[in-house]
């Protein structure tokens, strides 16, 4: 089979919006916030339901049954068990069609302490499973309405592939609560899964500046552009930041070439997944260890972490020697300040510390698992 080699893509012409913004494979129709889903699914609710009320219509068909002879046919000729069955549906259902009744004192009893409550419990799954339907699409109304007006200081990923999953994990890891991540994607099987692991989802191209306002990137602290193109993670820095001018916004992009437009596009940090990638292989045939410590830094659930911290008052004034985390940079006015550098060793208010530390094992289970 030929194989096809593909040239970096560049990204040094202009792009247009319109070309980007053309339907893509297993897109959602239109824009749709989703809210997380239960644990359990409608059709497992709908389902238990449904097993309830054929336990209640077996459960009266069994009492009907064993005081058969309390209870007259028009017939004259008994009351059998398909009798009962239909005596049972009729008064569930309170149809009560009158040829089949109780006519002893322990028959009207029973019917009166066990039918008559299987009877409006029956009803009330009935009627309550009919209402839940029809009233699911105003509650789901309501709720988007309220997470609209309180959602604030949030973290939007637009792409939730490997790397939109990785940036997840790395956020919660840092303390990020999932109600305050939201998961921008066209595909339908990754909304679907991000919903199900507890993320409010928004369908619909990153691309489009009403998709990003219906995540709230104006109110959002951070932007997070995970997207498989880099022209697609071109435009969404570009609709971002023209949303908002505060916003913090991190993008992936495959080709370095194409680093320096996204700074231009409003990106406050790029990082060239391709570069990376090779400088970390070339770096394993000559120290692996080294790749493994590295490996442990960027995982946020044990071993190494590395963070940053600004610096506290008591460290105002003293040497990195008196920092209890090891640091590797000073940020200093927005200059990075190797720790070896002389200008390190006087901590000043405002700095801010790139430090390393020792997280324990976490016995928690993956939370996009």
């Amino acid at each position: 089979m030929p194989l096809t080699v593909a040239t970096p893509t560049r990204l040094d012409t202009p792009v247009t919006r319109p070309r980007l913004g053309a339907p893509e494979p297993e897109r959602t129709g239109g824009i749709t916030a989703m809210l997380p889903s239960s644990t359990i699914s409608p059709l497992r609710a709908i389902s238990r339901r449904i097993l309830i009320a054929f336990s209640i219509l077996g459960a009266t068909v069994l009492v009907v049954y064993l005081d058969r002879g309390g209870y007259r046919d028009s017939n004259g000729d008994g009351v059998d068990l398909l009798d009962a069955a239909y005596y049972t549906t009729v008064t569930l259902s309170t149809t009560g069609y009158g040829d089949i009744a109780p006519f002893s004192d322990s028959a009207r009893l029973v019917n009166i302490l066990i039918i008559t409550p299987l009877r409006v419990l029956f009803l009330i799954i009935l009627v309550g499973t009919t209402l839940e339907v029809l009233t699911e699409r105003g509650r789901m109304v309501l709720q988007l309405r309220r997470w609209r007006s309180r959602v604030n200081d949030h973290v939007v990923v637009c792409g939730y592939g490997t790397k939109g999953r990785s940036a997840i994990r790395v956020l919660l890891g840092e303390g990020t609560p999932k109600e305050q991540i939201v998961v921008v994607d066209a595909n339908r099987a990754a909304l679907e899964e991000a919903r199900a692991s507890g993320f409010t989802v928004v369908s619909g191209s990153s691309t489009r500046s009403e998709v990003l306002r219906e995540a709230q990137v104006p109110r959002a602290r951070a932007v997070v552009v995970a997207t498989d193109a880099d022209e697609s993670a071109v435009l969404t820095t570009l609709t971002a930041r023209e949303l908002s001018a505060k916003v913090t916004i991190s993008v992936a992009v495959r080709e370095s070439e194409n680093a320096h437009l996204l700074r231009q596009s409003g990106a406050d940090s790029v990082v060239v997944s391709s570069e990376t990638s090779g400088r970390l292989l070339g770096l394993s045939s000559t120290s692996p260890r080294v790749v493994d410590v590295v490996e442990d830094l960027l995982t946020a659930d044990a071993g190494l972490v590395i963070l940053e911290r600004p610096v506290k008052s008591t460290e105002i004034g003293k040497g990195l020697r008196f920092v209890a985390d090891p640091v590797l940079v000073v940020i200093r006015d927005d200059e990075i300040i190797p720790y070896a550098d002389d200008r390190a060793w006087s901590l000043r208010a405002g700095d801010r510390l790139i430090c390393v530390r020792s997280r324990p094992p976490s016995d928690q289970p993956d939370p996009l698992a």
